[in-house]
C-alpha cells in the first residue's frame, strides 16, 4: 500500500473509526471436535455483527510467515511488515514510557526457567507475578559493565527490556531464545560487522544474569530477542488524517501505537478498563485502537478451553462499543495463535468490518471458515485502513 498515495487522497470528516484488535484471534480445530475456538464459543454478538458486514480474511506477511505482534499490528495499522521493521524491544521499552534514545539498543526479555544442564523448561517462568520480575530486575541491575550504561526495566509478569546505552553499539543481533523447550539458551551473533563489540557485550550480560539468578525458581535464567535502535516511520495522524488514539494494557502495544505517533490514552489492567477509557474519550478522537490480549495469552498457553472463554468474554463487550456508535467498527487480529500450536500460527484471521457502507456479505458467522467466503477475500492486512478510511468516508477518489 502506498501510504504517499493515501495520504493525497485524505478528506476530512468527524466520523468515528474503532480497529478492534484481538489478539493471536485465528487458530485451529481442536482434533477432538474438528472445531476451533472461534467456532467453539458462543459468541452471538460477534455473530450477529459479522452478519451485518463485510468480512474476510487478513494475512499479515505473506504465505507461511509467521508474524509477531509487531509486524501484525503495523500491518493493521497500515504499514507494509517487510518495509517497516521494528525489533519488540524498541516497543517493549516505548511501552513503559521510557527514553529511548537514539542509539540506544533494546530487547525484550523474557525471565525463564532452565534445568541443571541449563536446558529450558519453561519460557515464561509459569508467567511470574510482575512483583517478582520487579525485584529480580533490580538484581540485575546490579550487572555492570564499562563504556556502557545498562538499564533492566520490568514490564509485565516474565517480561522486561534490556537497554544498551553507549558509543559504537549495533542492533544487528541475533536472539538468545530459541522459542523451543529441551534446550539451552542460543548465544548471540552479530549480523553485521559492526555488531560485534555488541553481541560481546549481551552475552556478558547474559552469563553473568544466570549466576545473578542462579539460586531462583522458577526464574534463573534470560532469553533475549527484538534486539533494535530507535527506527523512524511515517506518522500515522499525518497519513491517514486522523487524531488517532491508542487503548491498551500490555506495554509493547502502547509501544508500538506511540512509535508511529498515536496517542496513548492511560487505562486499567483490565479489558473493562480499556472499554472504559473508548468510553471516557470517544468525543476527542478520530481513530481508535483497542487491544484485546485474552485470546493471545491462553492460544500461547496451549489452553484452547481458556482461548474459547476469552473470546466469549470479549463478545460480551461489543456491546458496549457498539453503544458508543462508531460509524465504522473493524474487528480482526494480529496473528493467529491456535491452542493446537502453543504458539502465533501463520494463518490468516478473521476480519469483520462494519458501516453503513460495507455492503453486507452472506456470511453469518464470526469464523475462521466463515469469513473465507466473505466479500472481502484474503487481504494484506496493510489493506485494511484504506477500507477502514473510506467506510468512514474519509477518502476522495483517485484520478478525474
Amino acid at each position: 500500500m502506498d501510504l504517499e498515495l493515501i495520504r493525497n487522497l485524505i478528506i476530512p470528516n468527524t466520523t468515528k473509526l474503532v480497529l478492534l484488535s484481538l489478539d493471536g484471534l485465528g487458530g485451529l480445530p481442536h482434533p477432538n471436535t474438528g472445531k476451533s475456538e472461534l467456532e467453539t464459543a458462543r459468541i452471538p454478538t460477534l455473530h450477529a455483527l459479522a452478519a451485518r458486514s463485510a468480512c474476510g480474511l487478513l494475512r499479515h506477511v505473506g504465505p507461511g510467515i509467521t508474524p509477531g505482534s509487531g509486524p501484525g499490528h503495523l500491518g493493521l495499522f497500515g504499514y507494509d511488515p517487510l518495509k517497516y521493521q521494528v525489533g519488540r524491544g524498541v516497543l517493549e521499552a516505548l511501552g513503559i514510557d521510557f527514553e529511548l534514545r537514539a542509539g540506544d539498543v533494546a530487547a525484550r526479555g523474557n525471565l525463564c526457567t532452565v534445568d541443571r544442564e541449563g536446558r529450558i523448561t519453561d519460557r515464561r517462568a509459569g508467567r511470574i507475578a510482575t512483583d517478582l520480575c520487579v525485584s529480580l530486575c533490580q538484581r540485575l541491575r546490579a550487572i555492570r559493565f564499562p563504556g556502557v550504561k545498562l538499564f533492566v526495566e520490568p514490564v509485565k509478569e516474565h517480561r522486561f527490556v534490556l537497554i544498551l546505552r553507549g558509543a559504537g553499539l549495533s542492533g544487528r543481533l541475533s536472539e538468545s531464545d530459541p522459542q523451543s523447550l529441551g534446550v539451552p539458551a542460543l548465544p548471540v551473533k552479530a549480523l553485521a560487522p559492526a555488531a560485534k563489540r555488541t553481541a560481546a557485550l549481551v552475552n556478558r550480560f547474559v552469563a553473568a544474569a544466570r549466576k545473578a539468578l542462579a539460586g531462583e525458581a522458577p526464574a534463573n535464567m534470560i532469553l533475549l530477542r527484538g534486539f533494535d535502535q530507535l527506527p523512524r516511520l511515517p506518522s500515522f495522524p499525518k497519513t491517514f488524517g486522523l487524531k488517532a488514539a491508542a487503548i491498551a494494557a500490555y506495554p509493547m502495544y502502547r509501544g508500538l501505537a506511540r512509535l508511529v505517533g498515536m496517542e496513548v490514552l492511560k487505562t486499567g489492567a483490565t479489558f473493562a478498563d480499556e472499554v472504559a477509557t473508548l468510553r471516557q474519550h470517544r468525543e476527542a478522537y478520530d481513530f481508535f485502537f483497542l487491544h484485546y490480549k485474552d485470546t493471545d495469552k491462553a492460544g500461547e498457553d496451549g489452553d484452547f478451553a481458556g482461548k474459547v472463554a476469552a473470546l466469549e468474554r470479549l463478545d460480551g463487550f461489543i456491546p458496549q462499543i457498539l453503544s458508543l456508535k462508531p460509524d465504522v467498527l473493524a474487528v480482526t487480529g494480529d496473528h493467529a495463535s491456535p491452542a493446537v500450536l502453543k504458539g502465533h500460527g501463520w494463518q490468516p484471521v478473521p476480519l469483520l468490518l462494519w458501516s453503513a457502507y460495507c455492503g453486507a456479505d452472506p456470511v453469518t458467522e464470526f469464523t475462521e471458515r466463515a469469513c473465507a467466503a466473505g466479500s472481502l477475500g484474503v487481504l494484506a492486512a496493510q489493506e485494511l485502513m484504506p477500507l477502514i478510511l473510506a467506510n468512514g468516508l474519509r477518502l476522495t477518489k483517485f484520478g478525474a
